[in-house]
């Protein structure tokens, strides 16, 4: 039996400008983005696309054959943010390529701004994704939820009805402070997965994998702007796509997170608060609020023999297509109000923690110019009131 081709789905974002303040990318920037795909995919680049946004982020779907990290594929993302980069910059848009850390490409966005996730798989046959879309936020936002899809029985039922979901999987965690990473196994390790990504602050998920022989279950961009380009930048507005179905978690699996937990996420306002998850429509996803609450959305394609289907009659020209969007009606109403509620509650905090960040995970902070202009104003307390040394326990006995 000849094995299929397999076929590859990038996603690669960017803000590259918006419309007062950090709010939206103006439609003409999205349309020079559609335009450029458009002869990409005439030119055989890329085999369909879909462009969309969330909040002030550009997000571009790509399918081809080409494998991840192909230097054509990602040279139409990048042709894209510095097409609609000029458009903003002659508007006078606010940020106006913010995202873009280099002058030449390279053959890669890595390294150089826009997030990326990407993932190759045989083609089912029938092969359901979700494309989940955040702005505001950190790479790690999407730990919690992920870890209730992939680890938490209890929301995805499959993880013990499903044959092929109980063979586990495996979870790719990236350091990205450190730049490592490192894959461990559910269930046996579930506890220690749990353990990493407790820490939001370095540690992030990057790719999920069936122990079923399945495929990729999930991937995320894990791009963190601050650390590549050495200062503050923006907001790392992370990217997730996602398979579903037949050994995998299903498509409510996936979005039952958003409607019974509420989630904390760090990068609101200034990229130094945390806000509450507010799952919406595209449409829906400008910062109204405080610069936030952090908005997340979630679109649903099947692929088809390399082509994103959607709502629209088969075979469409690419560009065109009308997803399902999830988050967007009144089932999620009850979501967005608690998320308002405890964006609400994070705020009367003010300038305190737990509302800000702690100073060493604060994009930009005024503190070190504080604590330098106070040096010689700093006295020492007397002995008495220094606490002890103590000698801490060992970590294994």
């Amino acid at each position: 039996m000849v094995a299929k081709e397999k076929v590859t789905v990038t996603v690669i974002k960017a803000d590259v400008g918006s419309v007062v303040g950090h709010s939206r990318p103006h439609p003409s920037m999205l349309q020079v983005s559609k335009d450029i795909l458009a002869e990409k995919q005439k030119k055989g680049v890329i085999e369909d696309f879909y462009v969309t946004r969330v909040g002030d982020d550009i997000n571009l779907f790509m399918t081809h054959y080409k494998g991840e990290g192909n230097k054509d594929v990602h040279g139409a993302a990048w042709d894209c943010f510095q097409a609609a980069t000029k458009i903003a910059k002659t508007m006078k848009l606010y940020a106006a390529g913010q995202d873009i850390l280099t002058d030449a490409f390279s053959g890669n966005v890595k390294g150089a701004g826009p997030g990326s996730a990407e993932m190759t798989f045989e083609e089912r046959g029938s092969e359901p994704l979700l494309f989940f879309m955040a702005d505001k936020t950190e790479p790690s936002a999407y730990s919690g939820p992920l870890s209730r899809v992939f680890l938490d029985p209890f929301t995805t039922t499959g993880l013990v009805i499903d044959a092929r979901a109980k063979k586990g999987f495996d979870v790719e965690i990236h350091d990205v402070l450190d730049c490592k990473k490192v894959v461990m196994s559910s269930p046996e390790e579930t506890l220690d997965i749990l353990s990493l990504l407790g820490d939001t602050s370095r540690y992030a998920i990057k790719r999920i994998s069936s122990r079923a022989g399945i495929g990729p279950a999930a991937v995320l961009s894990t791009d963190k702007l601050n650390l590549t380009a050495g200062k503050y930048i923006g907001k790392d507005d992370p990217v997730c796509v996602c398979r579903c179905q037949s050994g995998l978690p299903s498509v409510g699996e996936y979005t039952q997170p958003f409607i019974n937990t509420t989630w904390l996420a760090a990068g609101w306002m200034r990229g130094s608060h945390y806000g509450a998850f507010y799952p919406c429509s595209p449409e829906d996803s400008d910062p109204t609020y405080y610069d936030g609450p952090p908005r997340i959305c979630c679109l649903g394609f099947q692929i088809n023999d390399g082509r994103l289907q959607g709502l629209e009659p088969l075979n469409s020209k690419g560009g065109d297509h009308e997803p399902v969007d999830f988050f967007k009606g009144a089932t999620f109403d009850g979501a967005r109000a608690r998320s308002i509620k405890a964006s609400r509650f994070m705020r009367s905090q003010g300038p305190f923690c737990p509302s800000i960040l702690p100073a060493e995970e604060m994009e930009y902070t005024s503190r070190p110019e504080v604590l330098k202009s106070l040096v010689a104003r700093f006295e020492n307390i007397s002995d008495a009131g220094k606490p002890k040394k103590t000698t801490k326990k060992k970590d294994v006995e």
